[in-house]
């Protein structure tokens, strides 16, 4: 305990002692946990989007005008017990023309001059969250559209196609850069607890004549780099907490919608970034420490 506690004072000591190189170490490492950050918290934003619209997406199915109500009943059972299938609506031409005028408001008088109803009738099913994938929903509309009766199948295809590809590209960038920011984050502190220890060398050597061994020569840099780890990850984590704060109440004046788009953060995800900034410059200083020969 006694060592632990020599330890810490030890590393206290040496962050005041040298506290420009450690606020450079603290603020470079801040600013990569925050980029890694930010971009892990647009990347499930991007996700909380897709899931949330994936709610309300589905295919509309526009059937041939000859098709007789036995028929419509008849697609309508098949869709039913669809098991990609979680909802099914049948809209008919009257039902349609209604949404149409209520659409056009104080346009409708545009349509009141028409003989008959040109719009047809449809069905619109809900397919499971988990399925929209752009090459299924493709197929399984075209294995719709080949049904007789069903005269065409709209989705979004191209809006569905461009989020699935925009999630998987967030997706890889952010492992992409987590790697590259965690093995920035160790070579930055790696580097600092070399500094550190050529310049306590003299202390260093003189420890070693009174018997220290190494772990007690080791442990105050490896409680320093845990230090360092921890004060650039509560900085990180403020300055993300700050950025969202801003965009949410500055954002909204200008873009309303901009809430709903963005999630909020429990406490657990914020605590999260000290956690990773302590283990991340832990690693950096325990190679350090292990490379360096003495």
């Amino acid at each position: 305990m006694r060592t632990f506690i020599y330890s810490v004072q030890t590393a206290y000591k040496s962050i005041l002692r040298d506290k420009w190189i450690n606020l450079l170490t603290i603020l470079s490492i801040s600013i990569c946990l925050l980029i890694i950050s930010a971009f892990v918290t647009i990347t499930m934003n991007m996700d909380s989007l897709l899931n949330r619209w994936s709610k309300s997406f589905g295919l509309v199915v526009y059937l041939d005008d000859s098709l007789n109500s036995e028929a419509e009943n008849t697609l309508k059972e098949f869709f039913q017990k669809d098991p990609d299938i979680i909802g099914v609506k049948y809209i008919s031409k009257e039902d349609a023309l209604e949404e149409l005028r209520l659409v056009l408001g104080s346009n409708a008088e545009i349509i009141e001059g028409l003989k008959e109803n040109p719009l047809p009738s449809s069905f619109e099913l809900k397919l499971k969250s988990e399925l929209l994938d752009s090459e299924f929903v493709k197929q399984k509309a075209a294995e719709i559209t080949n049904m007789t009766g069903v005269e065409e199948v709209q989705y979004g295809e191209k809006w569905l196609s461009s989020l699935n590809t925009i999630s998987r590209i967030m997706k890889l960038s952010a492992t992409f850069l987590g790697t590259a920011i965690f093995i920035a984050i160790i070579f930055i502190t790696y580097n600092t607890i070399k500094i550190f220890f050529y310049r306590r060398n003299d202390e260093i050597e003189t420890l070693k004549l009174l018997g220290a061994t190494r772990g007690f020569i080791r442990l105050p840099f490896l409680i320093e780099g845990l230090f360092i780890g921890i004060i650039s990850g509560i900085i990180g984590s403020l300055a993300l907490y700050g950025i969202q704060s801003f965009i949410l109440i500055k954002g909204t004046e200008v873009l309303p919608a901009i809430r709903a788009m963005i999630i909020t953060f429990p406490l657990e995800v914020y605590l999260s970034v000290p956690i990773a900034g302590a283990i991340m410059s832990f690693t950096g200083s325990l190679i350090a420490v292990g490379k360096i020969k003495y």
